[in-house]
């Protein structure tokens, strides 16, 4: 198999006409060169809109999170730990939570809180079964310092997963109490390992990162994750995660078995990632800035340098993205971008070459 290197890209403009350009890199292999691959003005603008349109349309959506635990499991802080944000009220007595309490937030994200197994009220079953079978997500908690998956529990899960199966087990208290990976496999065992249980403390901290990834993997298929991560408080481990992915996609677009056949794809992955993150961090980016980012990249005046500079830092990024220079480079701007995002570099071709540098004088803050 003929393993494509970009040992050399070079853009320049093909050809005007009217208001169109033709953008081409040359393609180098083992043997030599093979082809001269490009995109257009017209194809670029295409790509672009069609992320900006479908992370536009995320942000129109609203996220219905159904929550469900005995009094005192955890939930009010969790989704206060969760969002960063004093949300909703903690320290609920037995009995308070009668009803079905809502949570709005950002008038985007709705935490419902259903009443404790203990604590239900017969009259409001049908409107809490509704929000199980309506919710975008049911949050499942049992109190790690207490008794663990109960009968009650038990047939209460049964309830709930016939009408809603994207439910996320929240084993919540794991700083007060022992042997955390046991009860972790009782209630994968007792589940049929359906579910994701996630290990937490609302009171440290520990995990929510798990929780906000294990929430996201089931908004994705939602098409309403980046609606979810825009507003959580904590943005570098998700913003790892999506260049990682973006990395992973890129590299296996770039093992194509035509040379030159991965540049409208590899553009798409690298512009639908420079959007996201855009709007993670809540700084917008224009169509033209997009384009003068993704061709620096392409002509490895960004990617290829961070990249030697990420593989150091991110455990498992090598692996990642060797498979292949598109690989690499996509890696490489996703980390240039959310380091310059992060220490509010700006966001031109210059600044980000800057970044090399300033991972040499703060390499921390690409692991944070």
């Amino acid at each position: 198999m003929v393993i494509d290197i970009l040992l050399e890209l070079k853009l320049k403009p093909l050809k005007i006409k009217r208001t169109v350009v033709n953008y081409s890199y040359v393609v180098f292999t083992e043997r030599g060169v093979v082809t001269m691959a490009s995109f257009s003005d017209s194809e670029f603008e295409e790509i672009y809109e069609k992320e900006l349109n479908a992370i536009n349309e995320q942000l129109e959506k609203e996220i219905i999170f159904a929550m469900i635990g005995d009094v005192n499991a955890g939930k009010s802080s969790t989704i206060n730990r969760l969002m960063g944000d004093d949300l909703a009220s903690v320290g609920a007595q037995p009995g308070e939570t009668t009803g079905i309490e809502k949570y709005n937030y950002k008038d985007k994200i709705i935490f419902a809180d259903t009443p404790g197994l203990d604590d239900v009220n017969k009259e409001n079953s049908q409107e809490t079964l509704h929000f199980y079978k309506e919710a975008d997500i049911v949050l499942f908690f049992l109190n790690a310092a207490g008794t663990v998956f109960s009968e009650g529990e038990k047939k209460a899960l049964e309830k709930i997963e016939a009408v809603n199966k994207n439910i996320i087990m929240v084993l919540n208290k794991i700083d007060a109490a022992e042997d955390i990976s046991n009860l972790v496999k009782y209630i994968q065992d007792h589940t049929k390992h359906k579910y994701k249980v996630t290990p937490i403390s609302s009171k440290t901290g520990e995990n929510i990162d798990m929780l906000a990834s294990h929430i996201l993997d089931i908004l994705k298929s939602k098409k309403k994750d980046v609606l979810f991560a825009k507003y959580l408080k904590e943005k570098a481990a998700i913003s790892n995660k999506w260049i990682n992915a973006a990395a992973t996609s890129a590299a296996a677009v770039g093992a194509a078995p035509l040379p030159g056949a991965d540049i409208i794809p590899l553009t798409g992955i690298q512009v639908g990632l420079l959007v996201k993150l855009a709007t993670l961090y809540e700084k917008p980016i224009t169509k033209d800035r997009a384009k003068e980012l993704t061709i620096a990249t392409l002509t490895g005046n960004i990617g290829r340098g961070v990249f030697r500079q990420v593989t150091k830092l991110i455990p498992g990024a090598g692996t990642i993205a060797g498979a292949s220079i598109a690989g690499s480079m996509t890696l490489g701007l996703g980390h240039s971008i959310k380091y310059a995002y992060e220490n509010n570099i700006d966001l031109d071709t210059t600044g980000l070459k800057s970044i090399y540098a300033a991972f040499m004088r703060d390499k921390q803050k690409i692991v944070k």
